[in-house]
Order: C-alpha cells, then sequence, then structure tokens
C-alpha cells in the first residue's frame, strides 16, 4: 500500500507537467504560425510569453518524470521482471523516438531565434509539438496494454513475452485512451490560457494581449469540450467492455437490479464496501443504463459478482469520477456561455465569465488527475489487468519503514524544488506578457506594428479563433 500511495503521489505530481507541455507546444506552434502569416507583433508577444511558461513546465516534468522512473526498480522489481519485456521496449521506443525529437529542437527553439531564420525557427517549435504527442502515443500504449493486454505469451515462471507487436501497441483500449489524454492536455492547456487572459482583462493590464488569449480558449474550447464528452463516452464504453468491475466501481453499482429496472444513476452516495451498499444515496432511475448502455434497461455486472478481492477500492472511483464529470460539465456550460457573449459582442464586458474563467483556471488540472485516479484504481487489484496482481508486482524484499522513508523524502524535496518552480510559474502568469516598444518582424530587424487592436484587429483574433 505505501509503494502505491508513493507512486500515485510521484506520478500524480508528474503528470500535470507534460499534458502543460503537450497542450502549450501546440499553442505556441499556432501563435507563431500567426505571427508569420500576419506579421502582427501581439502573436510575438503571446509566443515569447508563454515559451518562458513552456520551458519551465517542460523542465520540472521531465526532473519528475525520471524520478518517477526509479520506483519501477526500486518498489516494483516484480513488475519489471514478469512484463519488461513488453513495457521496457514500450518505454525506450518513447525516448527513442519523441524525447530525442524534443531534446534536439527544443535548444533552438528556446534560444536560437537570433541564429535561424524564421521558418526554421518554426519548423522547431513544430517538431517539438510533434515529439510530445509521440511521446505520448508511446506511454499511452504501455498504460492501455496494462489495462487491456495482448499479443503475447507467458511462460512457467510467469514472465510475458511479445508475440505480436501490432497487438500489443494498438490494443483494446488505445485508441479510445490516446485521443482522451490528448484532448485532457489540451483542454487544461485551454483553460490556463483563458484564466490567464481573463485575469489580465479584469485588471486592464496589457488588454490588446489578453483579449486574444480569453477568445482563442473560448474557440478552442467551444470544439474541443464536446467532442471530449463524446470520446469519454466511447471511452467508458469500451471500459465496460473490458474491465466490467471497474465500471461497477465508478458508479457503486452492488448487486443487479430485477430485470425491467435497468440501472440508476447514483448522483451521490457513501458507498459501504464491508456492507456492499450504498448510504445516503440519492438516485434517477435508468438514467445510468441509458448513459453506461445506451439502452432505457441495460444492465451491467455488479460488484457482488465476484470475489471481494478481485473489486478494486470503491470509494475513490465513485468519487473522483462524479468530481471529473462535474468538472467537464461545467466547462460546457463556461465555454457555451462564453461562446454567446462573444457572438453578441459582451464578452469584454462580460466581468461574471472572466471571474468564471479565473476560478476554472486550474479545473483542467483537478478532472485530470480525478480521471486518472478512476483509471488507476479501478483497475485495483491488478497491475495488469486479469494477468498480474499489484501484490504481485512489488519489491519483495522491501520493508514499510524504507517506502515511509523515501516517501517522506519526496514530499520534502518536492514541496521545496517544485514549491520553488511553481511559485515561480505563478508569478510569471500573474506578470502576463510584456509588449516590447519597438517589437521585430518576421523579416527580421524591428518595426512598428502596422494595426493597432482596432476592427482590423479583432479581425484577425476571429480569424486565428476559427482556425
Amino acid at each position: 500500500m505505501l509503494s502505491r500511495i508513493q507512486f500515485g503521489f510521484v506520478i500524480s505530481f508528474h503528470i500535470i507537467f507534460p499534458a502543460l507541455s503537450i497542450g502549450l507546444a501546440n499553442w505556441l506552434m499556432f501563435l507563431e504560425w500567426r505571427w508569420l502569416r500576419t506579421g502582427e507583433a501581439r502573436w510575438r508577444h503571446l509566443y515569447d510569453f508563454w515559451l518562458k511558461v513552456f520551458a519551465i513546465s517542460f523542465g520540472m516534468g521531465v526532473v519528475s518524470g525520471i524520478v518517477m522512473s526509479f520506483q519501477f526498480g526500486t518498489n516494483w522489481a516484480q513488475l519489471t521482471e514478469h512484463a519488461g519485456n513488453i513495457l521496457g521496449p514500450l518505454l525506450s521506443y518513447e525516448v527513442l523516438t519523441a524525447f530525442f525529437l524534443e531534446a534536439g529542437f527544443l535548444g533552438v527553439m528556446l534560444f536560437g531565434r537570433e541564429r535561424v531564420s524564421p521558418t526554421v525557427h518554426f519548423l522547431c517549435t513544430c517538431m517539438v509539438a510533434l515529439g510530445t504527442l509521440i511521446s505520448t502515443f508511446w506511454i499511452i500504449s504501455a498504460v492501455s496494454w496494462m489495462h487491456t493486454p495482448q499479443g503475447f505469451t507467458r511462460d512457467a515462471a510467469g514472465v510475458f513475452h511479445p508475440a505480436d507487436w501490432l497487438a500489443i501497441i494498438f490494443n483494446p483500449s488505445f485508441f479510445y485512451r490516446l485521443p482522451h489524454m490528448v484532448l485532457a492536455a489540451f483542454i487544461t492547456t485551454c483553460f490556463v490560457i483563458g484564466g490567464v487572459g481573463a485575469w489580465h482583462l479584469r485588471r486592464g493590464s496589457h488588454p490588446e494581449l489578453a483579449l486574444p488569449m480569453l477568445k482563442l480558449a473560448v474557440a478552442f474550447g467551444a470544439i474541443a469540450v464536446p467532442v471530449q464528452i463524446l470520446v469519454g463516452d466511447q471511452h467508458g464504453l469500451n471500459t465496460l467492455e473490458h474491465q466490467p468491475i471497474k465500471v461497477a466501481a465508478m458508479e457503486a453499482h452492488w448487486r443487479a437490479d430485477p430485470p425491467g429496472e435497468g440501472v440508476p444513476l447514483v448522483l451521490f452516495a457513501i458507498p459501504d464496501a464491508k456492507a456492499e451498499r450504498n448510504d445516503y444515496e440519492i438516485a434517477i432511475p435508468h438514467l445510468g443504463s441509458l448513459i453506461l448502455t445506451h439502452s432505457f434497461d441495460g444492465e451491467i455486472q455488479p460488484l457482488t459478482s465476484v470475489p471481494a478481492s478481485d473489486r478494486p477500492p470503491v470509494a475513490p472511483p465513485f468519487f473522483a469520477f462524479r468530481i471529473m464529470v462535474g468538472l467537464g460539465l461545467l466547462m460546457l456550460a463556461l465555454v457555451a456561455l462564453s461562446a454567446w457573449a462573444w457572438w453578441r459582442g459582451r464578452l469584454e464586458q462580460a466581468v461574471w465569465l472572466q471571474r468564471g474563467w479565473q476560478l476554472m483556471s486550474p479545473s483542467g488540472f483537478i478532472a485530470l488527475l480525478t480521471g486518472w485516479y478512476v483509471t488507476e484504481i479501478g483497475r485495483q487489484p491488478w497491475v495488469v489487468y486479469g494477468e498480474l496482481r499489484t501484490a504481485e508486482a512489488v519489491s519483495p524484499n522491501l520493508t514499510g519503514g524504507q517506502v515511509l522513508a523515501s516517501l517522506a523524502g519526496y514530499g520534502a524535496v518536492y514541496a521545496t524544488i517544485f514549491g520553488a518552480g511553481m511559485w515561480y510559474l505563478w508569478r510569471l502568469l500573474k506578470k502576463g506578457p510584456t509588449p516590447h516598444d519597438r517589437p521585430p518582424s518576421p523579416e527580421g530587424g524591428l518595426k512598428t506594428p502596422a494595426r493597432p487592436l482596432s476592427a482590423a484587429g479583432e479581425a484577425d483574433i476571429a480569424e486565428g479563433g476559427a482556425a
């Protein structure tokens, strides 16, 4: 349990930085493209500002990722021994194809603007953005295989051996998990950008830069959030097919209902695992069936259909799932109302919406973490679903005191080092982008912006949002 808590702590801290880096890399690619296409200085100002945020986020993601990988050897040696033939190559492919690509072009992207042409610099930004997506591909492939394993054989010692690499990489849950994670990273970044833009717009600082940030966040969110809801629905159907007990835990569904009654949607309850029931339950009849099976009277496998030793902890995925879904609905409402206000020409004056974007700016991180808790805690007691139990994967010679000491050490170091990094990020975001008096043009040299933020500028913002 302590090893699980330690891994959960380290990866929870780690995942927020790659998610932000994935979104920011593609946001930077868009900003530089707009600057090269229009020559307008505001896009360059925004690029320079968010590049600093990206650099800090990327650096903290790399460092926390290295720390996380150590645990496969220290705390989870049996997982490495049994599944290393499959997980090792998948993680190595991520390093060879993605991390090297990012590292190769990152230096030019961060420090080489004055040494290469604008087109070459834009190419480097694109390569870094591509690298983050390739990295996501391999990591999600490895994680998905642990949830829906296929394409392998096991010898007498229980060691996994690859039999079909295409089946391993493109396992049954991969095609649902990958777009769900990429969209989660994009939406997380979208709400950070929108929140920062709303903050500075309300304060009246840098309105010529804050307004584009907010409007582009609204435009992207209005597209991405509904798509994410649809992708999440399909991912849920896939999970119901391959991991039905996880879905039962998400819904705290203990027993099969009488025929024809369907599955209710439990809005709130306090699951009692010992008594195998829900206390203080508030539920809507049949709605659970409609959402989970797309049928009014559809049934799902209940928790009591398997022994208690094969069930995941119910309360964590149950509550985490509702937090994630609740935040998703709030995001949908906010982008819909903001798009309506923009269409009516009132977004800039809608202070209550701007406050909403400020309050919702961390919502993507919370939804990302709670979604991950649903996925990983709901997989228990398996580390490779249906094949290798978590208890069989832990290092056999570790003592509780050793793990507790290392967990305390991680907590102290993370609070000090990464606390300082996050404080600096907060200060940077609070300060906001600072325009130069005479910004550089894409052709090199300096020039005064050709157009202020007027009707023409508003048209460019709208065009950028549509793009």
